[in-house]
């Protein structure tokens, strides 16, 4: 598959999101596709015939999220990171954000850019997408590499913890799922809001430049983003439905890589996915906090790397 020149698509009529700045990535192009009805934006870039890697960010970031290690995996596979629905700049729908719906968007855009086969890594609530992605469409996946994410119905917690050394990791999933006061409480403050997620659980609070707060804040702040962003957590539990109806039919048979960090959430995101996977390794990155991919980039993109060349 040959990529489009760089830069063809950036002013491309169908990108929804024109009041959000473009990030640009030397060696990568911006594109956007129709994914079953919602344009998603995909970042495209590495050797067009080799191994396709997707990347998958999560809250409260973009495909951004990955730019440190994009550059490295490049040099020897196919990559592209792809932002969600109602991030970066993909289209905000109204619709249902369970994640075995984004999913299959998620899925349609990559066989719309001309992918019939892949591996997948995803962080966060791309993880969420991810391991729901991998119980719609196993056969098409090589494999899937999954970053620090409770999972919903399956590692995220059925309580929400309150020793104060534990509750910061996991408080706001409580506060998302809270009709209407999240929006009226963070419109105007999602820079602060933001940014104290990324100093808190980066292991190093000076990990993220301003830059890129400002960056991820205003993407939370555009046209709906914010929406779009609490109606993952608003959907969980159906999200969660899905994955164990999915699962009483099948066992996931694909290679599957749970990546945790020594400051992150989930400590060991191998044990947690090896009840519902037969073919589990794991790999604990350290010197990093819950955003393993921009703190520990080069760590991440071998893991990464690693996975997919003793998979081939």
């Amino acid at each position: 598959m040959t990529a489009p020149a760089a830069g063809a698509w950036r002013v491309c009529e169908s990108n929804p999101v024109r009041d959000l700045p473009l990030q640009d990535l030397a060696g990568f192009t911006h594109r956007w596709v129709d994914a079953d009805g919602v344009r998603l934006h995909a970042v495209e870039g590495g050797q067009p015939t080799g191994p396709t890697i997707v990347l998958l960010a999560g809250f409260p970031q973009t495909w951004w999220a990955w730019r440190k290690v994009m550059p490295t995996l490049a040099g020897r596979f196919h990559v592209i990171a792809i932002d969600l629905p109602g991030q970066g700049h993909s289209e905000r729908p109204e619709r249902s954000y369970d994640t075995h719906t984004v999913a299959a968007h998620v899925h349609a855009a990559v066989k719309a850019l001309g992918v019939s086969t892949y591996w997948l890594a995803a962080h966060d609530i791309g993880a969420w997408v991810a391991f729901s992605l991998a119980l719609k469409f196993e056969s098409q996946l090589r494999g899937v590499a999954l970053l620090d994410a409770g999972i919903p119905g399956i590692t995220l917690p059925e309580a929400i913890p309150t020793d104060p050394e534990r509750a910061w990791k996991t408080w706001h999933f409580a506060f998302h799922l809270v009709p209407d006061l999240p929006e009226t409480l963070l419109a105007g403050r999602e820079r602060d809001y933001v940014g104290w997620f990324l100093k808190v659980k980066a292991l190093l609070p000076d990990t993220f430049e301003d830059a890129e707060l400002d960056h991820y804040a205003a993407a939370v702040a555009v046209e709906g983003g914010l929406r779009a962003c609490l109606a993952y957590y608003r959907d969980a539990a159906e999200s969660a439905r899905k994955n164990h109806e999915a699962l009483k039919r099948q066992h996931l048979t694909v290679p599957m890589l749970g990546i945790s960090s020594s400051h992150g959430s989930i400590p060991d995101m191998a044990a947690s996915l090896s009840p519902w996977a037969d073919d589990t390794t794991g790999v604990v990155v350290p010197g990093a906090g819950h955003f393993i991919p921009d703190e520990q980039p080069e760590a991440v993109a071998a893991a990464l790397a690693n996975f997919i060349l003793d998979g081939d």
